[in-house]
């Protein structure tokens, strides 16, 4: 049976202190362990409290507020874009926003009806079923759940053979979220199904910077513009990647530091890991270094550049080269991977002669 997570909405109150803009105790860092939150309280609490996707956000209130006036659940929502930009934070936020609950489930946990079945039959009336990676979803579910989306029934067989017999189950009105990094995979039936469909984009460096600086807050670890822009500005334009940057920030500075975060401070802590200006790691520079030391630049086929780096193709395709491609460090062509006059710059090398 699959798992179920239930979150309830948070204290009224308590967010409020959250959206006020003051930290949670004027302590040192790392003083007071009673008041300090914890990292998972860096996801926002309520949609007024995000940063960035003010187009999305402004549709999904104008949806929210017809949907409570109206007295029914909101339609059903398809949130899809890269890893890290905020598609699960949407998720909880929508039920905050409504008053409800959200069930959370994944879908590669989802491997036949009988593991989306305990997720249908515990929906309150008006609550959020959201399904992460619902692209992985095998086809026998999804057919599951058209009925469930379009009428709010699922048909539950008994028995088998000639003595099985059909029962038809109503379910209470519930709103579901789907969240895909791959929304092409997702079978037309399926996404039509969706009311609501919306396409996170890339956050700006302003943004970011304004979303480190709320969270180090959050940390009690105020820090200053210089610090936050350099987190910022290594975090590959995800809200995801610029929090683990600032705990790894704080981790640096309450090590060497005594606390303190300066924009020399905030370079040497990504500097160690080695985070360049650009967000790269190692393995992307890696992946640069082999294609233009071993292939001179290419074109190279993502197998051969992956043996020779000794690392899996799926694990470059899906995690290395989205960056590299949307940062203009390479291309891919139909012979091969080629590094571009910018790779080549970021790499401090000069592009070899090519003939004519």
């Amino acid at each position: 049976m699959a798992r179920e997570a239930v979150y309830q909405q948070s204290d009224p109150e308590k967010l409020a202190d959250d959206g006020s803009g003051s930290p949670p105790n004027s302590g040192q860092p790392g003083a007071g362990s009673g008041d300090n939150m914890p990292d998972t309280s860096l996801r926002p609490k309520r949609m007024d409290e995000m940063v960035g996707q003010r187009d999305v956000m402004e549709r999904l209130k104008i949806a929210i507020e017809a949907a409570q006036k109206r007295g029914e659940p909101l339609g059903h929502i398809l949130f899809d874009g890269p890893p890290g930009l905020g598609k699960t934070t949407f998720a909880t936020v929508i039920p905050a926003e409504m008053g409800t609950v959200v069930q959370m489930a994944n879908g590669a946990g989802l491997k036949a009806p009988k593991d989306l079945l305990p997720y249908l039959t515990n929906l309150s009336e008006g609550s959020v079923l959201f399904i992460d990676e619902i692209h992985r979803v095998p086809k026998a579910v999804e057919e599951y759940l058209y009925t469930a989306m379009e009428d709010f029934r699922i048909d539950i067989v008994l028995g088998e053979g000639v003595s099985a017999r059909t029962l038809n189950y109503e379910l209470r009105p519930f709103t579901l979220i789907g969240a895909t990094t791959r929304a092409g995979m997702l079978s037309a039936p399926l996404r039509d199904r969706f009311q609501i469909r919306e396409h996170l984009g890339w956050y700006t460096d302003t943004e970011l910077c304004e979303i480190v600086r709320r969270n180090s807050i959050k940390l009690n670890m105020p820090i200053d513009d210089d610090s936050a822009a350099v987190i910022a500005g290594r975090s590959r334009r995800t809200p995801r990647l610029a929090n683990n940057r600032l705990l790894w920030v704080r981790d640096y500075s309450q090590s060497k530091a005594d606390g303190k975060v300066t924009g020399p401070i905030a370079t040497a802590a990504l500097d160690m890991i080695g985070i360049d200006v650009l967000g790269l790691d190692k393995q992307d520079r890696g992946y640069l270094d082999t294609l233009m030391r071993v292939f001179v630049g290419g074109p190279a086929g993502l197998e051969a550049i992956a043996h020779t780096m000794n690392v899996s193709g799926d694990t470059l395709e899906d995690e290395v080269e989205p960056f590299l491609l949307r940062s203009e460090l390479i291309v891919r062509t139909r012979r091969g991977r080629m590094m571009t006059a910018k790779g080549y710059a970021h790499m401090k090398q000069t592009p070899p002669k090519r003939p004519l």
